[in-house]
């Protein structure tokens, strides 16, 4: 089988609109939650968001892509376009045969959705653009990534809610690792935040009026952000060979269902996910260092977590470092995994900890070192990336420093 190593990485989150600034927040542990700017957003509950500040899209779009471009492509492009940008390589020939996209999102145009139902329910309208399906669709970042970038390998969507992200890069590792693909541009992206995708979230009754504090006892539910995260996978063999600098290494990757409950995670489930990601990386839990959690904020993730990496590590887990930057650029849904990996690269490269923020108070069912609301130096082998999404659907990754 093939190495996997990550050769680009872009982002547009609440933290910032790059991956210096993004790493420059995680590191000092700055919140990109605030109070939402949005329509009508004196008729929601929840007021509280990641959002993207001052996004603007005419500085990097022309008028026919935004009118072909729902906000979570829009993000999708910018990260992508650092991301390959980073990397250096240029699809042509065999290579862009050999090339491909797979990305994550939940909800795909929310915005778009949004917008059109307002026009044909409160306006009145009978016509809506002619675009609109094709700017909705959940494939649509990944197709205009493959376009613009000549990609005309396997190219495709995965949607499994908030495992989207880790299922999508997942797949791409699969790819490359089996030789069905050279080189393979994943990640995920998400863009609910407009008033029809948080009024909808509000019926969960799972999000917090004020803040995200995964871990604490005094957690009182989740925070939606919006962004993209966006990595260039690639064969090793064929990044040595250009002289491409390695940011780290894909290792290993596992699945699970928990096949329960669709809203209710099971620890079980999540345990065989962490542990299968162990042995196809063929780590010793003893050799990881940090853990990216999935932590949400909610009383029954976390605690769920926090039981699932316990039983997954015994002993070792006393010695985990175990940290949720959702804390700090909220919860992406589909796109969260993307810009979760961010922590994880910086962790191996940098040997800097990004903490979980807003912790207050110790949960004596999260009774792990989950690097309390400040970053910590600290020199790391090899990271897991855990996701578990509703529907019971479980996805980790294993990365190891190169």
């Amino acid at each position: 089988m093939r190495r996997v190593v990550i050769t680009g990485a872009g982002t547009v989150n609440a933290l910032g609109q790059d991956v210096p600034a993004t790493l420059d927040a995680l590191r000092e542990g700055r919140c990109g939650i605030g109070p939402l700017e949005l329509r009508d957003v004196e008729r929601l509950n929840i007021r509280i968001g990641a959002q993207v500040r001052g996004w603007d899209p005419e500085a990097h779009f022309n008028r026919q892509d935004i009118a072909l471009f729902d906000k979570f492509t829009q993000f999708t492009i910018l990260a992508a376009r650092q991301a390959i940008g980073q990397s250096g390589l240029v699809f042509e020939d065999a290579l862009s045969i050999a090339s491909g996209v797979v990305l994550g999102t939940a909800g795909g145009g929310v915005n778009t959705w949004d917008d059109n139902y307002r026009a044909v329910y409160e306006e009145g309208k009978n016509r809506v653009h002619p675009f609109v399906v094709p700017k909705l669709m959940n494939n649509a970042a990944a197709s205009h990534v493959s376009m613009e970038w000549n990609l005309r390998g396997p190219t495709f969507t995965v949607a499994t809610a908030c495992a989207s992200s880790n299922h999508a890069m997942g797949q791409a590792f699969h790819m490359v690792r089996s030789g069905a693909a050279t080189v393979m541009v994943t990640g995920g992206s998400e863009a609910m935040l407009c008033f029809g995708g948080i009024k909808a979230w509000e019926g969960l009754r799972v999000m917090s009026r004020d803040a995200c504090r995964p871990f604490s006892l005094n957690r009182n539910g989740m925070v939606q952000g919006e962004g993209a995260g966006v990595f260039v996978f690639e064969d090793y063999d064929h990044a040595r060979a250009r002289g491409a600098e390695i940011l780290a290494e894909v290792v290993g990757f596992a699945m699970s269902s928990d096949a329960g409950d669709i809203v209710m995670p099971s620890a079980q489930g999540a345990e065989r996910a962490i542990t299968g990601a162990l042995r196809d990386a063929r780590l010793n839990p003893e050799q990881v260092g940090y853990i990216n959690a999935h932590g949400t904020g909610t009383a029954a993730n976390d605690k769920t977590e926090c039981a699932a990496v316990a039983h997954a590590f015994g002993q070792h887990a006393d010695r985990l470092m175990i940290s949720s930057t959702k804390s700090m650029h909220g919860h992406l849904i589909g796109g969260t995994g993307a810009v979760e990996l961010l922590a994880c690269i910086m962790a191996l490269r940098e040997g800097v900890i990004a903490p979980t923020i807003g912790y207050e108070e110790p949960d004596p069912e999260c009774a792990l070192d989950v690097v309390p609301n400040t970053a910590r130096d600290a020199r790391v082998e090899a990271v897991l990336s855990n996701a578990f999404a509703f529907g019971g659907l479980n996805a980790v990754l294993a990365l190891r420093r190169v």
